[in-house]
């Protein structure tokens, strides 16, 4: 009985810890966007880097053979 005294006022320390976590993600805009980065994940970049190989060979071929 004596642990409830020190259980229940470090469970309402954790609670408002997590609420003040909970308003600050939301303060600052965490969840504004919630489908964009679904979304982006999707769409092809207008121009794709060019694959690894191809810019190895076109730095040791600078055109001076």
């Amino acid at each position: 009985m004596d642990i409830l005294y020190l259980l229940i006022p470090l469970s309402l320390v954790f609670v408002a810890a997590i609420a003040v976590v909970f308003l600050w993600a939301v303060k600052s805009g965490q969840f504004e966007d919630m489908e964009g980065p679904a979304h982006r994940i999707l769409m092809d970049d207008e121009y794709p880097a060019p694959p690894e190989n191809l810019r190895e060979n076109t730095k040791t071929n600078n055109g001076d053979d």
